[in-house]
């Protein structure tokens, strides 16, 4: 066991949220944590990374353990680079390594005295903790996520920063990596890109996710925490929806015959003189006991009642985009686009972010007027918009006040309704209603976009990213209700799960103004689609500085220009060996992922233990072998 907890309990106030929990990781393993919104996810992770000390219990360590964490919130104030942010990892020693990138390659003679004690300093604690290959460690995860080692960390998107934290986590190989919600709210090909390191990543994997698809690719095993307990569930994210549902089957069938047998034993006791004249002490004090247990008991959770309201039926045709086209800066959106939406269809905006999904949308809906081109809207439309961003409440009202507007009652399907029973419908308490919503969370604060949209009717709802933030089990219900809805549907989402149940056509957006037209949902356009239309878009449009900024240590250094270094001639052996190279290289790492799929698989440990010990021997061999090719490359092609 690399990690554990045994006995663990946390609380805050009167709310448990460990009881007693057991946990433990082994290597290789990539455990998926699930549960609902707030049932203490993050504070597991905290005790598990010794930010949190549980009540009672412990937490248990291998000795020279090393675990890095990725955290949901990403910093914003960084001055340095990319490769400078990652090489953060290596701890104390990433400063050093910075220095030492920008610093080692130029001539020592033209380094004034302040930039020559500096380079020692470093290049001395480098050495010192034999730190030199680490520069190499750096570049290569750089190059293996395709991030760009000189761009300002500042001046990068959210997607590209969450990109670049991970880095940091991963490049030390630490033996467990912790992942709290990583997809949030990163687009498809990041969240692939994110899935392939993951995949062959050679330590155990910690995640907290609610994204459906990334669990089935890549959990071999889930734990989910429920009303402070938890339950480990093995075969993937597969086999937990089977056994959660037994085990919830079964639970409900044992609290059927305890409610029976202690609404008999509540019988007994009330018969008064006859229980008495019996003196049964032993039956009285198993009646007490039994309702101890019945107080103790956490039920379920209750699950969001989602309601959606449906107006008047819309005109036939809903939208009709002829030639539009439209650009913001030098970035075109769409381009000669024609387009036509009917009512009732279900339509998803596929592409990365920054590539103008919203912008389109707010063309369609009129709130933008396009460039050129014009759009027709039909007649008789209920528009219902949920915006991405968050941005239509004040922080100050509450969410009795946003959905009441000044009443008691709204008007639900016709009939009046108490604000405060329709908020508990979305699994608001009473208290957490009458908060200001500034003080809610990002799950929260999605629950009530979603309550507002709810309560008005509509015949054409709109979706801007409705998924961040909202556990598995409302947004399985939210499935639900908008598979059923009767209007039309326009939805943003980089959820691939929740487009494939939902939706019958795609939109994507391809790069340079093109949208494909595309019938089905997210797995109907892989299969369509005979190019990548994403591989060369989304890319950061930032000026690079001519040169690497410093950390703070070596603000006041000024870089000289290196003089020109007169290259090596190689040989002809060299020359043979150095195109051999690439092709040994593509060889090695092509064995690893096929090494790292089969040991990932939940079934792996169950084979003999030669077979087990014979594949993560090759496993270390090729990890080896690649360490060398790659040094040998690099020191014929310099």
């Amino acid at each position: 066991m690399l990690l554990g907890l045994k006995a663990a309990t946390y609380r805050i106030g009167t709310t448990v949220l460990l009881d007693q929990v057991d946990f433990s990781i082994e290597e290789r393993e990539r455990v998926a944590l699930v549960g609902r919104n707030g049932t203490g996810k993050s504070t597991l992770f905290r005790i598990l990374t010794g930010e949190t000390t549980p009540e009672d219990g412990l937490v248990i360590k291998q000795d020279g353990l090393r675990m890095t964490c990725l955290e949901q919130a990403v910093p914003q104030e960084h001055n340095e680079t990319i490769f400078d942010v990652v090489a953060q990892g290596f701890g104390a020693l990433g400063k050093h390594i910075s220095i030492s990138r920008t610093l080692g390659p130029l001539d020592h003679d033209s380094l004034n005295p302040e930039q020559a004690k500096i380079l020692e300093d470093a290049q001395h604690e480098l050495g010192e903790h034999h730190g030199w290959h680490l520069e190499s460690e750096v570049d290569q995860i750089l190059s293996r996520m395709k991030l760009p080692p000189d761009l300002p960390f500042a001046k990068l998107s959210g997607g590209m920063k969450r990109k670049v934290m991970l880095a940091k986590a991963m490049v030390s190989n630490p033996d467990v990596l912790l992942l709290d919600e990583p997809t949030n709210h990163l687009d498809i090909p990041s969240i692939e890109l994110l899935e392939e390191q993951v995949r062959q990543f050679k330590g155990a994997v910690i995640f907290v996710s609610h994204d459906r698809s990334f669990m089935r690719k890549l959990a071999t095993r889930v734990c989910d925490l429920d009303r402070g307990m938890l339950k480990s569930w093995s075969g993937g994210y597969e086999g937990y929806l089977k056994g959660k549902a037994e085990f919830l089957h079964a639970q409900e069938k044992a609290h059927a015959l305890f409610d029976k047998k202690l609404a008999e034993e509540e019988v007994w006791i009330r018969r008064g003189i006859e229980a008495r004249r019996t003196r049964n002490e032993g039956r009285v004090r198993a009646l007490m006991e039994m309702r101890k247990q019945f107080s103790d008991r956490r039920n379920v959770v209750g699950t969001a009642k989602v309601q959606v309201q449906e107006a008047e039926r819309s005109g036939k045709l809903v939208a009709e985009l002829t030639d539009i086209s439209k650009q913001l800066g030098d970035l075109p959106i769409l381009r000669n686009f024609t387009n036509t939406i009917m009512r009732g269809e279900k339509i998803g905006f596929l592409g990365p972010n920054g590539i103008g999904k919203t912008t389109a949308l707010k063309v369609l809906l009129g709130q933008l007027p396009p460039d050129s081109g014009h759009v027709k809207l039909g007649t008789k439309l209920e528009i219902a918009y949920f915006d991405q961003l968050r941005s239509q409440f004040n922080e100050e009202d509450t969410a009795v006040e946003i959905i009441g507007a000044g009443k008691e009652f709204i008007t639900i399907d016709g009939q009046a309704k108490h604000v405060i029973g329709y908020l508990q419908d979305f699994l608001f308490t009473p208290d957490r209603a009458r908060q200001p919503v500034r003080s809610l969370s990002g799950g929260e604060r999605a629950r009530l976009i979603l309550a507002q949209l709810f309560s008005t009717p509509s015949n054409v709802m709109v979706l801007d990213e409705p998924t961040n933030d909202l556990d598995i089990e409302t947004l399985e219900l939210l499935e639900e209700k908008l598979m059923a809805y009767q209007g039309t549907l326009i939805l943003v989402s980089h959820d691939r799960e929740f487009l494939n149940q939902i939706v019958t056509r795609c939109l994507v957006f391809e790069g340079d103004g093109v949208v494909g037209d595309y019938v089905g949902g997210y797995d109907d356009w892989l299969r369509q689609r005979t190019t990548d239309p994403w591989a060369n878009v989304g890319k950061e449009r930032i000026e690079t500085q001519s040169q690497p900024a410093l950390n703070t240590a070596a603000a006041t250094v000024t870089p000289v220009a290196e003089p020109a270094k007169k290259a090596k001639k190689l040989g002809y052996k060299e020359q043979r060996e150095l195109e051999m190279l690439p092709a040994l290289i593509e060889k090695l790492e092509t064995e690893q992922t096929e090494l790292v799929a089969k040991i990932g698989d939940p079934g792996f440990y169950q084979q003999e233990a030669s077979v087990i010990t014979a594949a993560q021997a090759r496993m270390a061999a090729v990890e080896s072998e690649l360490q060398t090719a790659y040094a040998r490359w690099e020191e014929l092609d310099a």
